[in-house]
């Protein structure tokens, strides 16, 4: 309507302007059509009677002009001005007087002195009017000015408003408000559109009720199933906020059903088993040291293993996961403590047992190599060696027993002292000197002028060397080379065995230090335990142990003990 009424007003002042300047260009016409032409005639009538005495030419183009004078007659008393001046004109003599010539100028001029009064009347009549019409277009143009000015600034304001409104109503529906409606009675652009929005919003809202009846329905079933399961179940936020926790798991932790939405650190201030469960968590200095935590549950000690479980999900119309949460999940592991405990006492004791007899046989052993109880012969000899052979393997077999249960019922001591590096190596060398002669292998000693001292339990730390430079002759050809060494590095000092052999293969490195494992396809006799006894000893100490190898070029085992 605004912009129709605009285009009203420009046709408007368009019709008008048209108009007056049409009126002003006859009025002009007009003069110069009427007045201007009978000025002309009465100059070619004067100039006719200036030369009138000379030629006779003269007399004609003064009766021609007099005769186009009496056509234009356009002035009240013009047209007896004229006919006075024909009846002068006619009446002149030949030759003519001055006197008869005096009468026709006195006609002439009269003629065009009535002529000039008409076109200064006419030209004020016009300035009059063009006066008119500057001021009427002004005022015109200035309620245009006005409108437009007016349209400009009301017209945004009503389109804009139903607009906002709209956006306004949508931000609320993205708010989840399905309550919002809208209303733009009146307004017949935005009158449908409000209807549609209205119709929308009511069925997200019928859509949300019904959603929201589903979904605290499986809520309060899933509810219902992790209360029901065994294991204590604890759900926390990306903020470390209680979001769930089952009775099981209130149960172990003696807390109440309160805590829920409560943040953990904050609770875990004033409960131990929670504070030790968040410093798993959270990456914390750890207490446990990865192991099973001990929790006074069922009116008997028990033992839980942590499993922690990061939680993602994919926001609707997002592509990159998002973090929400961690899954804890309380596994009871205290039957397989105590059977892994009964497991740790029975062969303590069968260990232990085993000594005596093995003792015993090697005594027996010692006892029929002397000469003095008769000789043997080659054939005894061999199976009095045979016997020493598996009974000194029984009874490191034994041996390596008891330190793993040791090590397992936390009896394991430590009785460190200063020790050279040197000492460890040297000890390690003599210890298997015989093993190297009979597999033919040459043991190698690489030591730096200066190293650092160590402060270990060098009974323990040179069993370590003494184990790895066994398995490294064990596991190499004939003939071959051992290294054995240490290297000094800033604040520790590493002391590896390296070999030529076979190699490990780069998927057991990590297996290998686990209780009683063997690399498939070994032939060397052995219980599997070495090296995980190794790494005990070594992570007692505060060290680490690693290994590189690669099938076909040997393998490199390496302690690292801090100085």
């Amino acid at each position: 309507m605004g912009i129709g009424i605009l285009f009203a007003m420009i046709v408007l002042l368009g019709i008008q302007s048209v108009s007056y300047v049409r009126q002003l260009s006859r009025a002009t016409g007009t003069i110069l059509a009427d007045n201007y032409n009978s000025l002309q005639y009465a100059a070619d009538m004067l100039r006719s009677l200036n030369d009138i005495g000379e030629d006779s030419v003269s007399r004609h183009t003064l009766r021609q002009s007099l005769a186009l004078q009496q056509q234009n007659i356009t002035e009240i008393s013009e047209r007896e001005m004229t006919s006075e001046l024909g009846r002068h004109i006619a009446a002149l003599s030949d030759p003519v007087t001055e006197a008869e010539l005096q009468t026709v100028r006195q006609d002439l001029l009269r003629i065009m002195e009535l002529n000039m009064a008409a076109i200064r009347a006419k030209s004020s009549a016009v300035e009059e009017r063009a006066d008119y019409v500057m001021w009427w277009l002004i005022v015109v143009a200035a309620l245009c000015v006005v409108s437009a000015g007016a349209i400009l600034v009301w017209f945004p304001r009503l389109v804009l408003r139903p607009i906002d409104e709209l956006k306004k109503g949508i931000r609320e529906i993205a708010n989840h408000n399905y309550q919002q409606r809208l209303d733009f009675t009146g307004n017949r652009e935005f009158e449908s559109v409000a209807e549609s929005f209205n119709d929308m919003a009511a069925k997200l809202d019928e859509y949300r009720r019904s959603s929201l009846d589903d979904l605290m329905t499986a809520k309060k079933r899933i509810e219902a199933i992790v209360d029901t399961l065994h294991e204590p179940i604890i759900g926390l936020g990306p903020d470390r906020k209680i979001l769930f926790m089952n009775r099981e798991a209130l149960a172990v932790l003696n807390l109440q059903a309160e805590v829920v939405g409560r943040n953990a650190a904050e609770v875990a201030l004033s409960n131990d088993l929670l504070r030790r469960l968040m410093r798993e968590l959270y990456g914390e200095k750890r207490s446990t040291g990865g192991e099973p935590l001990k929790i006074y549950a069922d009116n008997k000690e028990s033992y839980f293993q942590m499993e922690n479980t990061p939680l993602y999900i994919t926001p609707v119309g997002g592509r990159e996961q998002q973090f929400v949460g961690n899954l804890i999940i309380l596994s009871n592991v205290t039957k397989y403590k105590e059977l892994d405990s009964a497991k740790t006492n029975f062969i303590s004791t069968v260990s232990h047992e085993m000594k005596t007899p093995i003792s015993s046989i090697l005594m027996s052993l010692q006892l029929l190599g002397d000469d003095r109880l008769g000789k043997l012969n080659d054939e005894q000899k061999q199976l009095v060696g045979s016997i020493r052979d598996s009974s000194d393997r029984l009874l490191s077999i034994t041996g390596e027993l008891l330190n793993m249960t040791q090590i397992e019922t936390g009896k394991l001591k430590l009785m460190p002292k200063i020790t050279k590096p040197i000492e460890l190596i040297d000890y390690a060398v003599k210890a298997t000197q015989v093993l190297a002669e009979r597999f033919c292998c040459f043991v190698e000693v690489e030591y730096p002028e200066k190293i650092s001292k160590l402060f270990v339990d060098s009974e323990k730390i040179a069993w370590v060397i003494t184990n790895l430079l066994s398995n490294a002759i064990h596991h190499s050809p004939e003939k071959s080379r051992i290294i054995v060494g240490a290297v000094q590095h800033e604040k520790a000092v590493e002391i590896y065995v390296r070999d030529f052999g076979r190699g490990i293969d780069p998927r057991y490195h990590k297996s290998i230090f686990e209780r009683y494992f063997r690399v498939p396809g070994t032939k060397v006799q052995g219980s599997g335990l070495g090296l995980a006894i190794s790494k005990e000893f070594v992570e007692a100490h505060g060290g680490t142990i690693g290994v590189e190898s690669e099938i076909g070029k040997g393998s490199r085992f390496s302690i690292l003990l801090p100085v």
